[in-house]
């Protein structure tokens, strides 16, 4: 591939394409990196388990899944045709035999369907878009599958107010103050804070645990 065009870089973000529709096209390969970069700076290695909630066209699963070991990447992204330009365009398919990723399709952040216990929870730019109804879905299903010294890095936009709506906003994006959030993880008997991490769309990084471990 050549010029910008080809990576949809003239395109706005949620357009229909693999790489506008999940953010600033000409950040992708940015936003991807700043992850694997923060969950490495966290302790990831090989070995763990990782589960990417929103994974779309695997913007950060395309470092992850060649860096962990077989089995061992899980990904939720309710719109499966992400996944698949993923997979064509940035990995290529015979890491599906290599890597062994497993990929969810669900809509409501449903962890336990998987039966395994993660090390690490990655979700960025999803608390940005999502209801509090959708936010204590996606706490209370990741409460239930994290390892007990597991750790759940998530993004949101800090903002003043708290969004009091009850739909999905994209791509748009929705705001809530820092001590609603971390309002939202107490009730589901976890902690969160927050970390100085730089992101290129100027989000802010949560850091959440089980209330019994320190951050």
């Amino acid at each position: 591939m050549s010029g910008k065009d080809d990576f949809g870089q003239s395109l706005p973000i949620g357009a229909h394409h693999y790489r506008a529709y999940v953010g600033p096209p000409e950040k992708y390969d940015l936003v991807g990196a700043m992850q694997f970069n923060l969950l490495t700076h966290l302790g990831l290695r090989e070995f763990h388990y990782l589960l990417d909630i929103g994974c779309g066209s695997l913007r950060a699963g395309r470092l992850f899944i060649p860096y962990l070991l077989s089995g061992h990447y899980y990904g939720i992204e309710p719109q499966a045709w992400l996944v698949e330009e993923g997979l064509n365009n940035e990995l290529g398919r015979e890491i599906l035999q290599l890597k062994r990723p497993v990929f969810s399709h669900d809509l409501d952040f449903n962890c336990l369907r998987f039966d395994q216990k993660f090390d690490f929870v990655v979700a960025q730019s999803i608390f940005s878009h999502a209801s509090p109804a959708q936010i204590h879905q996606c706490l209370g299903e990741v409460g239930l599958s994290l390892q007990p010294t597991g750790v759940f890095a998530a993004t949101f936009v800090a903002g003043k107010v708290d969004y009091q709506g009850e739909r999905w906003i994209y791509p748009e994006c929705v705001t809530y103050t820092l001590k609603q959030m971390k309002q939202f993880a107490g009730d589901h008997n976890l902690i969160a804070e927050t970390i100085d991490w730089p992101h290129p769309n100027g989000q802010t990084w949560l850091l959440i645990k089980r209330r019994a471990n320190r951050i």
